[in-house]
């Protein structure tokens, strides 16, 4: 099996080896994976070698141990590093994963409050709602519900939505992204929603609302996202903002001129 696909370190060669054939469902969830000594001699390579590109899998919450029982492979929990403004396939896709969509529905409706007020839509003025389910190697992980102003919805139509939409909005609508709004919580599935991702009703999901603003400022993307919490979490990356020490003898910047 060990070949000279890269020039990566030969345990960097083994975890993505083996993180695809999970990722690829070639290990079902809670199978059971070669050994250390079938691994040794599947890759010519070092027991610890081995080691460390099963801890790095175990890390990335692709495989578990179970004691006397050996290694097994886990349910991939696809990870979105919250740090840039990204879609779901952008994100997906650059992690091995297979990445896909399904129109539920497009149409033309009078909005609810929260998304007049989110996108700066009169009370007498529509938007267009863009239903899909969201597939992760075949399994249903996302229900997103978007809304856009007509203007900007209407010309999406003609577009193939069972992708990202942010790469059709920046180079075919020519609308450059600026910042993103994200607010998360925890909520039980309801019923239309469930069914949807293959849940029980009421089970666990994330609840995201993300609004998307262009360069200027202006509101043209709002959605909520129903995501599975035990198939799809969300990373954030934050700093802590430097501040002026509470002691009032601390230098300032008029003190050190």
């Amino acid at each position: 099996m060990r070949n000279d696909m890269s020039h990566q370190p030969l345990y960097l060669q083994i975890k993505e080896a083996l993180k695809k054939q999970i990722l690829s469902g070639e290990y079902a969830p809670n199978q059971r994976m070669p050994s250390e000594s079938e691994l040794m001699s599947a890759f010519d390579v070092s027991r610890i070698t081995v080691r460390q590109a099963l801890r790095d899998l175990s890390t990335e919450g692709l495989i578990f141990t179970s004691q006397g029982k050996g290694t097994f492979a886990s349910k991939p929990k696809a990870k979105q590093d919250v740090q840039h403004l990204q879609g779901f396939e952008e994100a997906m896709r650059s992690k091995g994963y297979d990445a896909t969509a399904r129109i539920l529905s497009v149409r033309e409706m009078t909005p609810n409050k929260d998304v007049q007020e989110k996108l700066d839509i009169a009370g007498k003025d529509g938007v267009i709602e863009i239903v899909r389910v969201r597939y992760l190697n075949g399994e249903p992980v996302s229900l997103d519900t978007s809304y856009f102003p007509v203007i900007i919805g209407k010309q999406l139509l003609s577009k193939d939505l069972t992708g990202d939409i942010f790469p059709l909005l920046e180079n075919d609508l020519r609308l450059p992204l600026g910042k993103a709004e994200i607010s998360l919580e925890a909520c039980p599935a309801e019923a239309e929603i469930a069914k949807e991702l293959g849940i029980e009703e009421g089970a666990p999901i994330m609840w995201v609302k993300r609004l998307v603003r262009d360069i200027h400022g202006h509101g043209i993307d709002y959605e909520y996202l129903a995501i599975r919490g035990d198939s799809y979490q969300y990373c954030f990356e934050i700093d802590r903002e430097p501040q002026r020490s509470n002691n009032p003898h601390s230098p300032t910047k008029e003190d050190e001129v």
